[in-house]
């Protein structure tokens, strides 16, 4: 099979990122773009979700503690078998 070049113009920190992280799975930026491009064939479309996610929804202090509260209130028993 008869191999192309395929330049692509990405963000110097993104790149050294990725380039790090396929490292750490023994593979190298050329094969990690291969592996997605044949997923993405095999998958017929971008082998994973894409989404527009919303902002964070800010919580505040007083909220968090109430929340928790409220579960560990509500899951008790289950901690007090675990517990023992």
């Amino acid at each position: 099979m008869a191999t192309t070049n395929l330049n692509i113009r990405v963000d110097e920190d993104l790149k050294k990122n990725a380039e790090q992280l396929f490292a750490d799975l023994g593979l190298n930026m050329s094969s990690a773009i291969t592996i997605f491009l044949k997923s993405s064939v095999d998958y017929n479309g971008i082998p994973f979700e894409i989404k527009k996610t919303g902002r964070a929804q800010s919580v505040s202090d007083e909220e968090l503690l109430s929340v928790s509260k409220a579960l560990i209130e509500k899951n008790k028993e289950a901690y007090e078998v675990l517990a023992k």
